[in-house]
């Protein structure tokens, strides 16, 4: 039953506080309703509560609405999320305070897992560090047609283990069948026995070749993936973390590929982004097995179109008074 959107003005101010985390060639629907519409490239923290004062509506992929900026803005009705995790915003308070929270989902089940799977790829075969080799003029020293300075493991037959079995999870079991992987799903650390389709996690840890990340990030989660664990998991095999930035100690992966506990890490996200030179892994990017990107997972066109169609969309139906991809409300 729709709802009646007698809780909006004639004319709701709309304001999109990062729209620059949206590429320019990228086309972002106009909304079809009367509306006012603010956007800025960024906004930094001391700038959020004066732009969204009088917003009814406010767009945000990571700009923080604590509750002390939210309850600096009365007319606030709706916060659209231009992704899917919404641990940037205050969800309690929106709760409490009638603000519905909409996020994007299911947009970067084609774009996450091939970044997941070239990682994998990258990191068994181990590119970079050939690569590196070539640049420090290995190949020279080594008067061969060919050399062998790193190990290259096959991913056909290797066995992944997927911590999140929601859609992203999901999508990267397809593509890990596809090229001949043993897949299983994580249960929940701590959980015993093991639900139906699922594997114990301290059994996973132990067994997996490949292990990724694509669980939120909660309180539950933060650390998922940490001393313990790294020295549980085998010394051939290969993290993956294009989830969130705290699910894995970012210090004790590093100790664990200079200890050689694991063979490789591709990450794709920080526990700060941007992320600088304090960053243990910007300050150990050099590791031959550690592969770095800049939270591009989802950013294939086709996937970014996706969000902000269904961003968009969110924004409509909520004017009309439907209900979807809401968080809160």
């Amino acid at each position: 039953m729709p709802l009646t959107p007698t809780h909006l003005p004639s004319k709701p101010t709309v304001v999109f506080l990062d729209v620059a985390t949206i590429p320019e060639h990228i086309n972002i629907p106009n909304l079809t309703f009367e509306h006012q519409w603010q956007q800025f490239d960024l906004t930094s923290p001391e700038l959020v509560v004066e732009r969204i004062h009088s917003a009814d509506i406010v767009i945000t992929n990571k700009v923080k609405l604590t509750a002390e900026v939210l309850s600096q803005a009365p007319n606030l009705k709706m916060i659209a999320v231009a992704a899917t995790g919404t641990n940037n915003v205050d969800l309690e308070y929106c709760r409490d305070h009638n603000i519905v929270v909409t996020n994007v989902q299911g947009y970067g089940t084609r774009s996450v897992p091939e970044h997941v799977l070239a990682m994998m790829f990258a990191l068994k075969r181990n590119l970079v560090g050939y690569h590196q080799d070539i640049a420090a003029g290995e190949w020279q020293k080594q008067k061969q047609f060919c050399f062998f300075t790193h190990p290259i493991t096959d991913v056909a037959g290797s066995t992944l283990g997927i911590i999140g079995s929601g859609s992203l999870g999901q999508a990267v079991a397809v593509l890990a069948k596809a090229v001949g992987m043993n897949v299983v799903f994580t249960e929940r650390k701590g959980v015993t026995p093991a639900r139906l389709g699922y594997m114990a996690f301290d059994k996973v840890i132990k067994t997996a070749d490949v292990l990724t990340l694509h669980c939120p990030l909660n309180e539950e989660t933060t650390n998922l993936i940490a001393k313990p664990e790294f020295e549980k998991m085998k010394s051939s095999a290969v993290l993956i973390n294009a989830g969130r930035g705290g699910l894995v100690n970012e210090f004790d992966l590093v100790e664990a590929l200079k200890n050689k506990q694991i063979a490789g890490a591709g990450c794709d996200v920080f526990t700060q982004e941007p992320a600088d030179e304090s960053n243990p892994l910007i300050a150990n990017m050099d590791l031959p097995n550690l592969l770095l990107t800049p939270h591009v997972a989802w950013g294939s066109q086709s996937s970014i179109q996706a969000l902000c169609n269904i961003l968009m969309d969110n924004i409509e139906k909520f004017q009309q008074g439907v209900s979807q991809n809401r968080v809160v409300g």
